[in-house]
């Protein structure tokens, strides 16, 4: 059969794109494709029989029996040790000790008996090569095959399993992913020792080729759910995936909201947590972040550390976060709207001293309110921007003078300087970063409307906060679950949290094949 001319861009499933029998063409081919860059490690070995001479006892191999062979790796990517120990070496003596057999039967003796790493593959095109060769695999090609042989040689250096830093806790386990695909499963499987646990992978980028998984409870996770979920990753046409939010963009129900619908987290055992409750966790190669969906909103006000404290203990800080964060989307559109519109609604000695305190104010409320959150924002931003040494001590002293110096200068008020202070620690109080931005948002087109209408402004603010969040469906279920609609027996785990014996189903809109924890699902039925 004869094969076309290769070139520079591969077209899988065609002619062009398969592998020649001659090994010259095929290295000038890779060598133009990868541009003669000087991190490609080609190494040239002769294999055959061996022959001594017995005059000069020089050991000499027959022109005849003697096979060219290259090895193509790139450098940094490929584990240099596992290279010449368990490829080289067993090479060298195995083929040469071997007698003279042809050059097809040479290649399944070094596929099959030769090289002792764990995964041995063979391929036939060159965009399966391209693809080995910078995963850190290391690719064996022999003169008069059109077939190449790939060892799994990647290198093992990765990240250290350090703490989690966006979400720490006091009580709970000490670990979170790293930017290693592989690493990621195996942490997730050390917490879910189940065969149920299933991977499906697919490779995203037109240019970076990047490895994504999708891993879910066969079982307890809803098959059309999982289906909607590979169909929506097969439809992403992108050349370049370098985190989780680009996936995250391609694969949301709602594209015009700025509530998130995919939740992540950096932590196992809050990924173990949500595939036990039926959800499907997405793990991209390159980031420490693992996308799960369907994403309610009560996902991104639980923390994992709810689950390890005495129930009463952990329902009582739910209700205290709840509030936290709803004073942290309304206080600052409040004060504007009852010192504006509504000071009947003060007592008499708190109004004289607000009023005192404004004597001399030459901004109205509102514009005071906006001055003092944007200030706090532009500080809260510089301190994460800037290195960690010198980023905290910026952003409290910062906040501290401006914040002095506003209200001696008669700026802004007192009173103002306590209530955006109240709001910025309340914003903290956010399990999920990514909920956390959407009410720091929010927060100017409340104070807006509370300076146009007063509390009307706010109460229809707030309506139209809960209308969208009820059109919101992240896979086909509704983002408020188990509140709109409700549904009561999910409400052991939603405001707060009833005890562990007590949560005996998972949630009813994501997990409808197995709803019952504890529920021997998996067993193997009694034959008739």
């Amino acid at each position: 059969m004869s094969i076309s001319k290769v070139t520079n861009t591969s077209q899988s499933n065609s002619n062009n794109d398969l592998l020649y029998s001659s090994l010259s063409q095929n290295m000038k081919a890779i060598k133009n494709t990868l541009g003669n860059s000087n991190d490609i490690i080609v190494r040239e070995i002769t294999i055959g029989k061996a022959e001594k001479n017995t005059v000069t006892s020089e050991i000499t191999i027959g022109k005849a029996e003697k096979h060219a062979m290259v090895m193509i790796s790139i450098d940094g990517l490929s584990d240099k040790t596992t290279i010449s120990d368990s490829v080289i070496d067993k090479l060298m003596q195995e083929v040469e000790e071997a007698d003279n057999p042809d050059i097809e039967t040479i290649k399944q003796y070094v596929k099959e008996t030769c090289l002792t790493v764990g995964d041995v593959n063979e391929i036939s095109n060159f965009s399966t090569l391209y693809n080995s060769i910078l995963n850190g695999d290391t690719v064996i090609l022999l003169d008069g095959v059109s077939a190449g042989i790939v060892t799994s040689t990647k290198s093992a250096k990765d990240r250290a399993i350090t703490d989690p830093s966006t979400e720490s806790v006091i009580r709970g386990p000490r670990e979170s992913f790293t930017e290693t695909l592989r690493t990621n499963t195996a942490l997730i499987r050390r917490k879910i020792k189940s065969p149920n646990l299933w991977i499906k992978s697919r490779v995203i980028g037109e240019v970076t080729k990047t490895d994504v998984s999708v891993m879910y409870l066969n079982g307890i996770a809803n098959d059309k759910i999982v289906a909607e979920v590979l169909a929506r990753l097969d439809r992403i046409n992108i050349d370049g995936i370098l985190e989780g939010g680009y996936i995250e963009d391609f694969i949301q129900d709602s594209k015009f909201t700025i509530f998130p619908t995919v939740y992540n987290s950096e932590r196992p055992d809050v990924i173990a947590g949500e595939l036990l409750d039926g959800k499907i966790a997405i793990l991209v190669d390159g980031t420490p972040f693992v996308l799960i969906v369907p994403a309610l909103f009560t996902s991104f006000l639980h923390s994992a550390e709810d689950y390890y404290q005495h129930w009463i203990i952990s329902s009582l800080v739910r209700i205290l976060r709840f509030f936290g964060i709803s004073l942290a989307l309304v206080a600052p559109s409040l004060y504007v709207a009852i010192t504006t519109f509504h000071q009947e609604m003060l007592p008499t000695a708190m109004l004289i001293s607000i009023a005192s305190q404004r004597e001399g104010v030459p901004f109205p409320a509102v514009v005071e309110a906006l001055m003092m959150e944007l200030a706090f924002e532009i500080l809260r931003e510089a301190g994460l921007r800037m290195p960690r040494t010198i980023g905290p001590a910026v952003s409290i002293v910062g906040t501290l003078v401006i914040g002095q110096a506003a209200v001696e200068a008669g700026i802004v008020s007192a009173v103002m300087v306590i209530i955006v202070a109240l709001t910025a620690i309340c914003s903290f109080l956010f399990p999920a970063y990514g909920l956390s931005n959407t009410i720091r948002l929010l927060r100017f087109p409340l104070m807006i409307l509370a300076a146009m209408l007063g509390l009307f402004g706010v109460m229809f603010g707030m309506m139209m906060i809960i209308i969208h969040l009820c059109s919101i469906r992240t896979f086909g279920v509704p983002y408020l679950s188990p509140f709109g609609p409700l549904i009561l027996k999910d409400q052991k785990d939603a405001l707060v949290l009833f005890p562990r014996r007590a949560l005996l189903t998972r949630p009813r809109l994501i997990s409808q094949k197995n709803n019952v924890r504890g529920h021997n699902f998996f067993s193997v039925k009694k034959r008739n």
